[in-house]
């Protein structure tokens, strides 16, 4: 796959992730949508392969994150937030166990 259609490809990855992470906040939906498209407008006319790479890297692991750690935060009251993690983010969790079991 060439660079411009990996560009491309995480472009389109980071909006499909921005839409997920921030869904029902439309605030921070377009907060996301501006600081997306303004880094790669920034970067529009970078040339250099290894710059294109590195810029690539460093997008991925921007959704990575994203996608990962982010948790949305709801205000209930004056002084009170409600959390609502997404179900992929739950997924990874190991229930912690008072009594471990012995290896054999």
């Amino acid at each position: 796959m060439g660079q411009a259609a990996k560009v491309l490809q995480l472009f389109k990855t980071l909006h499909r992730t921005r839409q997920q992470v921030f869904k029902n906040d439309a605030r921070a939906l377009e907060a996301a949508r501006i600081k997306i498209n303004e880094e790669f407008k920034s970067n529009k006319s970078e040339t250099s392969p290894k710059k294109i790479e590195q810029l690539i890297k460093i997008g991925s692991d921007v959704e990575l994150l994203l996608r990962t750690s982010v948790i949305q935060g709801i205000h209930t009251d004056h002084n009170t937030l409600k959390l609502v993690p997404r179900k992929d983010l739950l997924i990874e969790n190991v229930p912690y166990c008072d009594a471990p079991t012995q290896k054999q």
